[in-house]
């Protein structure tokens, strides 16, 4: 089980994903498509890294835009488990 990362710490795991914004109890990332049916496809493919971690974020779709937020709900807050999958998720937008 990974332990949570306190505020103290974050910083530090936050320049492993740049792209993201640490919120209270979370990480989130924004990713902009020009289509909509591309913004699925992005959601497919989290979707499939997230069953493989089987570690899941919260997915908000609008138009095409995709908000992700990660957080590890049985700890509370924010663990390694997210800056893991945050990561991964990195990766597809490369």
């Amino acid at each position: 089980m990974s332990e949570l990362i306190g505020e103290e710490e974050i910083d530090a795991w936050m320049k492993r994903v740049p792209e993201w914004e640490a919120h209270p109890g979370n990480i989130s990332r924004v990713a902009e498509y020009d289509e909509f049916m591309d913004a699925i496809d992005f959601v497919n493919g989290v979707a499939e890294i997230a069953e493989e971690a089987q570690h899941y974020p919260e997915i908000n779709v609008v138009g095409s835009v995709v908000t992700l937020r990660l957080s590890t709900d049985d700890q509370g807050g924010v663990t390694s488990l997210d800056f893991e999958l945050a990561g991964r998720i990195d990766n597809l937008l490369d």
